[in-house]
């Protein structure tokens, strides 16, 4: 029998299992949000509680929750989807209620807005990579010391290109990259983005013993306890086994 020690050393702390992200309106925003994601399952999670999920051919952690709040704290996109287009334009998009916030210019991205303004960076097509999103990015004062720590966390191995440091490769998560991007301001408000993980252990005590802070929990569905890591940026633990 392998020692619990050393599964705890060879395995990451926690899998990666979708975002939330805190709406006025959960109904608009999964319309819009099936649009912009290519598809997806919808279903009823709980009062003013939807989730997308299913999307065909793209990775199973991909899911994105809806939780209704009754105020939205401003986004300054701190944590945002950057996504690739299927064409040059992002048309389909428009079509569906994005507005654009910039063209691409000296970066050659565009910044859209859903329609309860939260920013997102949209690619146009190059090759022939799939449409869809491709990276988590997450805007922090300490871009390699908060990448370390989810690769711990996560699992997978850092990367360095220019200032921002990424995470590649960690099992379970569901796109190339998970994005640091160095900011000289501290995050002012809560995200309105924040994702979702599944524990190894029943409790996320190897977390808080890590370096995270507990906010509450556990609570009685399946959000299970709400975390910050040391950036102050939120997330969600459930127990290993609940579904």
């Amino acid at each position: 029998m392998i020692p619990e020690d050393l599964i705890k050393a060879t395995r990451p702390m926690v899998q990666f299992d979708g975002l939330s992200l805190d709406v006025l309106d959960p109904g608009a925003q999964a319309a819009f949000w099936q649009a912009a994601l290519g598809g997806g399952a919808l279903r009823q999670e709980g009062p003013g509680r939807l989730r997308i999920d299913r999307i065909p051919r793209r990775p199973d952690a991909e899911i994105l929750r809806l939780r209704q709040v009754r105020n939205l704290p401003p986004d300054g996109a701190r944590v945002h989807v950057d996504l690739r287009l299927a064409t040059q334009e992002p048309h389909a998009l428009a079509d569906a209620g994005a507005k654009l916030v910039r063209s691409p210019g000296d970066e050659p991205w565009y910044v859209l807005a859903d329609p309860e303004g939260n920013e997102f960076c949209a690619f146009p097509t190059v090759d022939d990579r799939p449409p869809g999103v491709f990276e988590l990015v997450v805007k922090c004062e300490s871009a390699r010391d908060l990448a370390r720590w989810w690769s711990v966390v996560l699992g997978g191995r850092v990367e360095e290109e220019g200032a921002a440091v990424s995470v590649i490769g960690a099992p379970e998560f569901p796109w190339d990259f998970m994005v640091f991007d160095p900011v000289p301001d501290p995050r002012p408000v809560r995200n309105r983005l924040h994702w979702h993980v599944t524990l190894r252990d029943e409790t996320p005590k190897d977390l808080i013993a890590y370096g995270a802070r507990l906010i509450s929990g556990p609570d009685t569905d399946e959000d299970g306890w709400l975390l910050e890591d040391p950036e102050g940026n939120r997330f969600h633990a459930r127990a290993a086994g609940r579904v």
